[in-house]
């Protein structure tokens, strides 16, 4: 097993674990490493010591993401605090997945319980909800983390 330092193009660095370098190659041809903060699949390489993991099986290969917001932290730190503040909302947070507006609407007129919430709304659900003085904003969720915290 290697472990690759691999960097996007907007500058987040991460590793990868690939069975051989040609797997690397191969994977990185077939489109299939992205990064997991912001999920472009523009991925170099870094110059780094290889490390071995001889005892773990490699991972399935990421599936191909939508498009969805994205920032630019090139300072590890702000990397760093913008994932923890991520995981904190997260955490205190009920997913409501596609049901957000509905269920934010339920909440502002008082036909369900006042609690943080978070889901999926498409722009014209956003803006309507802006729009009536519901106060959403959009919250960018690396991959990463939609799977159990940690």
């Amino acid at each position: 097993m290697k472990v690759l330092d691999l960097q996007c193009a907007h500058g987040h660095g991460f590793e990868g674990w690939f069975a051989s370098e040609d797997e690397f190659q191969g994977q990185l041809a077939r489109g299939l490493v992205e990064c997991p903060l912001c999920a472009t699949r523009e991925v170099s390489k870094l110059p780094s010591a290889p490390r071995l993991n001889l005892s773990a099986r490699p991972e399935k290969a990421p599936q191909p993401a939508q498009r969805e917001e994205v920032v630019n932290l090139p300072d590890a730190s702000l990397q760093a605090a913008w994932l923890k503040m991520v995981r904190q909302v997260m955490a205190e947070t009920e997913d409501v997945g596609e049901r957000f507006a509905e269920e934010a609407r339920r909440m502002h007129y008082g036909e369900a319980e006042a609690r943080g919430i978070r889901g999926q709304a498409s722009p014209q659900e956003t803006e309507a909800l802006l729009e009536e003085g519901i106060g959403v904003l959009p919250l960018p969720i690396p991959k990463a983390l939609k799977g159990p915290l940690q």
